[in-house]
């Protein structure tokens, strides 16, 4: 296997994973949720980041998400935001991730008739962190979570405009999702793509299960991968130890 494989590890659990990403030579996607972050030891953390480094490891960074939506009507809830990511943005200069993952916030049901205030709150939001991102030589990708059809994260990519904001295309919620095919969403957001969540699932719920124990057809998602992002990050996000191992057993049908 060619292709340089991350794992999604909760920053609680990195501690008691790190001898086995060593060994195994997993790259850890570190997500760092809300209760991580105001309790982190920044010692620790370096520690930690050490650790990788010298095992000459690569990192990604999973933003907090729950509660948090940088395009947000109220503007209460896109400050709340704008302190997790600052927080983030402070971890990364530890870490030093290749890419951090954040989510848009945006879903039809409430922000259908609010679209383009969301939008332009979202873009007025991004660039106050493009330039950090530039300085810490990362790339912050948002991820597709609710989105029917690329309309609203290519115009708000298409709004920024720069190399070091970009997509994060997670199949898994295309799958359960979708109103376009795979080959339309490549087509539309294939070029903006810096990393993949990759996971599998049934269409119902976000199962994260390994690559090929659910429903998605990863034969299409493959060539579609290597033919307009072939730079892109590959991260696992089959949740737990045995379904990581299943899934780096399983992917080998499709590369």
């Amino acid at each position: 296997m060619k292709h340089t494989i991350h794992a999604h590890v909760p920053y609680a659990r990195l501690a008691e994973h790190l001898e086995y990403a060593v060994k195994h030579r997993i790259n850890p996607e570190v997500f760092l949720p809300a209760e991580s972050l105001d309790n982190l030891v920044w010692e620790e953390l370096a520690s930690h980041a050490s650790v990788l480094h010298d095992a000459g490891l690569a990192t990604t960074i999973h933003s907090p998400f729950m509660d948090l939506n940088p395009g947000a009507i109220d503007a209460s809830i896109r400050e709340a935001t704008r302190r997790r990511i600052a927080q983030v943005m402070k971890a990364a200069e530890i870490l030093r991730p290749k890419v951090i993952v954040v989510h848009p916030g945006f879903d039809d049901l409430h922000y259908g008739d609010n679209s383009i205030v969301w939008l332009k709150n979202s873009v007025s939001f991004w660039r106050e962190f493009v330039p950090q991102a530039r300085e810490l030589g990362t790339i912050l990708a948002v991820e597709n979570i609710f989105e029917k059809e690329p309309s609203t994260l290519k115009a708000l990519l298409e709004a920024i405009d720069d190399p070091c904001f970009r997509h994060c295309f997670d199949v898994g919620h295309w799958n359960m999702f979708t109103t376009v095919t795979m080959e339309e969403w490549f087509a539309e957001l294939g070029s903006y793509i810096a990393e993949s969540h990759i996971h599998d699932n049934h269409g119902k719920s976000d199962e994260h299960l390994p690559v090929g124990d659910g429903a998605i057809e990863f034969e299409r998602f493959f060539p579609l991968l290597a033919r307009y992002a072939p730079e892109a990050v590959w991260t696992l996000e089959a949740h737990g130890t045995e379904r990581l191992q299943r899934a780096l057993s399983n992917i080998k049908r499709y590369i």
